[in-house]
């Protein structure tokens, strides 16, 4: 732990439950640069989290925006209703000065009355911007965008394992903690997302404010464990995709940053299912002839996310990614078979079918030619499957067989397949214990033999000599052994 804070938070100290209720309570969080991660769960893209939240439309693109923290008492703020057009814009900033304020949610009986306030004014803000009733100026949005950043840019706090110094336990089984300001923290994504989606935002403007450190901090968010805020951040990151087409690279890139950290070093982040899915749907959107970086990024990001345990989680979301990559380009049909092969698991059976699961689907999107270039090591490997005493594992292989296209490519190749797995399905036969599995091996077996009897009884022939020589070889070694210990017995 003590390499993790020296590594990851240049020296700083993690904050603790007292710092941050006493910190809260002065209101004093609205601060130039909002760190978003604590010292032991950096952000991704590197030096993200220091980086400003936005800009001074004065001084250019890469200057902080200092602000000013709210001081005095909180006091209600009259409804836009009640005010005439004019006073509207001056409202709304007033409003957002009153948003600014961070108060504790640790103590649910504390600040009751200016946490009410603060609420109604999010909630005001929020409707202003979604019932476009009037355009809001540069200046409003540049104060709007920091009134955001001041609340959703926080110290995330540390995951339970940190906290105890306990082992690390299965992610699946670990329950999540939720965020307590959640009640105003949902309301600021509702308006930074009503912000990106309104089509009176003007992204040659709004670009000056949502930029990249903006989008940055955004990604390093994905690492809370509350999944209703990884929910809001997933939909506002897929939007600001979708209308920044500016960003677009450096999104791709900082994901991939953050894949690349989640599989070489940490193998804990909460939100790779969230990213996995925003990327399902950039995918299904690639035009072709697909690029050369985004066959990069299914080599050197998506199939290694197959390596760590903790795959099931997000198991689902990736499968999608990579049968998109298949459906678009065919020809990567090898490559990620060859990847599947090269991540299989060797000791986890629960991974071993979720990984025979993807592969069906992967090879319904398979062509014929590519089908041939891997089939060798693919049915090798199925071949392992099918004799696994995990019955699971047995059974989702020998299902294989239940997909007409599969059936058919195997079909079209099966004097080398059938070679490959003969042996597997005589053991099945004579010695698995599984009754389910048996039967469905005898099934396929019967499949083969209606397919091509003369190849069925050349491998059986062939299954047999092999059988009579390894019954041959083990009474030749047992009675090597009888001989030694006979010699063995007169030196003596």
């Amino acid at each position: 732990m003590f390499k993790k804070i020296m590594k990851g938070g240049g020296g700083h100290k993690k904050p603790s439950k007292s710092d941050d209720s006493s910190a809260a309570a002065r209101n004093s969080q609205a601060a130039a640069n909002v760190v978003v991660n604590h010292a032991s769960r950096r952000g991704g893209a590197g030096g993200g989290s220091a980086a400003s939240v936005g800009t001074n439309s004065s001084t250019g693109p890469a200057s902080p925006m200092p602000i000013l923290p709210p001081s005095g008492p909180m006091e209600p703020l009259p409804m836009f209703r009640d005010v005439p057009v004019s006073e509207r814009q001056n409202l709304f900033l007033r409003k957002l000065h009153v948003c600014c304020y961070i108060l504790d949610f640790s103590d649910t009986l504390r600040n009751i009355r200016e946490k009410e306030i603060k609420r109604q004014a999010l909630m005001e803000v929020v409707d202003f911007i979604q019932s476009g009733s009037g355009k809001i100026t540069e200046n409003c949005q540049e104060e709007m965008i920091r009134m955001i950043s001041v609340n959703i840019f926080r110290c995330l706090p540390p995951a339970s394992h940190e906290n105890t110094g306990q082992e690390v336990t299965d992610p699946e089984e670990e329950e999540p903690c939720l965020e307590p300001s959640w009640p105003h923290l949902q309301l600021v994504y509702e308006l930074l997302l009503r912000y990106v989606v309104s089509s009176d935002t003007d992204t040659k403007v709004a670009k000056r404010y949502i930029d990249h450190s903006f989008v940055l901090k955004l990604l390093d968010l994905f690492d809370s464990e509350d999944p209703r805020e990884r929910e809001y951040l997933k939909t506002i990151l897929h939007r600001i995709y979708g209308k920044f087409m500016v960003h677009r690279p450096f999104i791709r890139k900082a994901i991939n940053n953050i894949f690349y950290r989640f599989i070489y070093e940490t193998e804990r982040h909460c939100g790779i299912g969230e990213l996995l899915e925003i990327l399902g749907s950039i995918i299904n959107g690639f035009a072709l002839p697909m690029k050369e970086e985004h066959k990069l990024f299914l080599v050197r990001a998506l199939l290694p996310l197959h390596k760590p345990k903790s795959v099931g989680v997000y198991h689902q979301q990736l499968s999608y990614c990579i049968t998109q990559f298949v459906e678009k380009d065919f020809k990567l049909a090898d490559t990620v078979i060859r990847g599947l092969l090269k991540y299989w698991p060797l000791t986890n059976c629960q991974k071993e079918v979720l990984f025979l699961g993807e592969l069906e689907e992967v090879l319904e999107a398979t062509q014929a030619a590519e089908f041939q270039r891997c089939m060798v090591p693919l049915f090798k490997q199925i071949s392992r499957c099918l004799n696994s005493s995990h019955f699971q594992v047995a059974e989702r292989a020998l299902f294989l067989w239940n997909n007409e296209h599969i059936v058919s490519l195997i079909a079209q190749n099966r004097t080398v397949i059938l070679p490959i797995i003969f042996e597997a399905f005589e053991k099945n036969i004579h010695s698995h214990w599984n009754q389910a599995v048996h039967g469905l091996t005898m099934n396929v077996r019967k499949m083969f033999l209606e397919m091509d009897a003369e190849l069925f009884e050349e491998c059986q022939r062939q299954h047999a000599e092999k059988e009579a020589k390894a019954k041959e070889v083990a009474e030749q070694r047992e009675l090597n052994w009888k001989r030694l210990a006979d010699a063995a017995a007169q030196k003596v």
